[in-house]
């Protein structure tokens, strides 16, 4: 299995603006047929250029309608056009084989054969386990994703659906995804799902057997959905689809427009409904807004955790403060060898980097008040709505609407790994 790490720099000299993805999969055999075409630009002449995509075998590269020489090296697709790049290009492969996750210290990650359909959950390093892409979260595009499978299953991929054809024995699904998406968030679900309308423009796909229990514990997504909108603005896409699968699954995942949570996650007595608020509030901090980098990960992190906190505070659970005073004597117990503007690769998904980023904004909203921190969590996510953040702009940010310095908590907080008394 090939061993991914982050990659290291985001756009090897050229960017994407769209995909357009045509998936033909068969579920018994695990059998991916495909053809991917990007749509580029790069700012120099380029001679050469690499894709990430793992694990399927190449039939053929062409750039801009012309033949390319192209090689692999693990998770890299190298190409050399016909002649050099410049500007718009665009680069169509043609691929298949038998798709699987890619490996990595995280576990393994991207497309994942389940029991009886298919599961997507590719961040942070997952997307080339299923399509060629410039696997970067700074590099955002739209999309179009044609998959063509089995009548017998629900597809959905995150974007608008704007086509549905019936074959014989086969279903056609077409999605849109018109917002700029970073490639990690996009996925696709294919299972025996049932599709239950919730308000806030909200849907639940669910097996039928979970359906009672799945009602019950997602009931109050709708009014999670109105608090958030209300705290950091209109709900950035057109609708939010909960995906619960069969199978068990450690985590939730976002998605852009979408979030997969396994059938342990649904228990009929809304024991995981934080992790419910902690997903939907990933929408406006993480999806709408991405980070440049995986350095700023408690971007992502910190403010959905702290949305979890202000669920728990708006429905009757404890406030806020009661919150921030349990997590921090858990952190306190924890090594202080984090920095938390940049935890490092090993540390991207420690429990420090969600529950220290809640507490670090915990400290902001007391150190300027309620009035000043929700104008900075408002105007944060409204004024970078669809693009791309990084911890030096928060900082930047929440200093000029607060009206007052904020190095100081910046030290504190994000720049040193002790935790502040």
């Amino acid at each position: 299995m090939v061993r991914a790490a982050l990659p290291s720099h985001g756009n090897e000299g050229y960017r994407v603006g769209h995909y357009d993805l045509e998936l033909d999969y068969k579920i018994g055999p695990n059998r991916l047929s495909a053809r991917a075409k990007l749509a580029a630009f790069a700012p120099e002449p380029l001679s050469r250029f690499t894709l990430d995509l793992s694990g399927f075998k190449v039939a053929g590269v062409h750039v801009d309608g012309r033949a390319a020489k192209f090689s692999r090296s693990g998770t890299k697709l190298s190409v050399k056009p016909a002649r050099p790049v410049h500007g718009e290009f665009t680069v169509e492969i043609r691929y298949s084989g038998n798709p699987k996750p890619v490996g990595g210290r995280w576990g393994d990650i991207g497309w994942d054969e389940l029991t009886d359909g298919v599961l997507v959950a590719s961040q942070p390093i997952g997307a080339p386990s299923w399509f060629p892409c410039n696997d970067h979260p700074s590099d955002k595009a739209s999309y179009r994703v044609s998959v063509t499978t089995s009548s017998a299953y629900a597809v959905l991929v995150t974007g608008d659906l704007v086509s549905r054809r019936d074959g014989a024995s086969t279903t056609n699904w077409v999605y849109e995804r018109r917002e700029p998406t970073a490639t990690y968030l996009m996925s696709v679900q294919i299972g025996r799902y049932e599709d239950l309308a919730f308000p806030e423009s909200q849907r639940l796909a669910v097996p039928r057997s979970l359906v009672p229990a799945a009602r019950y514990d997602f009931a109050r997504q709708p009014e999670m959905a109105a608090l958030f909108s209300r705290l950091f603005g209109p709900y950035p896409f057109r609708e939010y689809v909960v995906v619960v699968t069969e199978d068990e699954l450690e985590d939730p995942v976002e998605a852009q427009g979408m979030a997969v949570f396994g059938s342990n996650h649904v228990d009929g007595k809304r024991g995981f409904e934080r992790l419910v608020a902690h997903e939907l509030a990933h929408q406006w901090f993480g999806n709408s807004l991405t980070i440049a980098d995986w350095r700023h990960i408690w971007l992502n992190e910190g403010f959905a955790t702290y949305a979890e906190w202000l669920w728990s505070a708006e429905s009757g659970g404890p406030s806020t403060d009661a919150l921030a005073a349990q997590w921090r004597k858990r952190v306190a117990s924890l090594p202080e060898d984090l920095v938390l503007a940049d935890p490092g690769e090993a540390n991207l998904f420690d429990e420090r980097v969600y529950k220290r980023g809640a507490l670090a904004l915990h400290a902001l909203r007391g150190l300027v008040g309620d009035a000043a921190f929700f104008a900075v969590l408002r105007s944060w996510a409204e004024e970078h709505r669809h693009g791309t953040v990084t911890t030096e702009e928060f900082l930047a940010h929440a200093s000029a609407v607060a009206g007052q310095p904020l190095g100081d908590w910046f030290s504190a907080w994000l720049a040193s790994p002790v935790l502040p008394g």
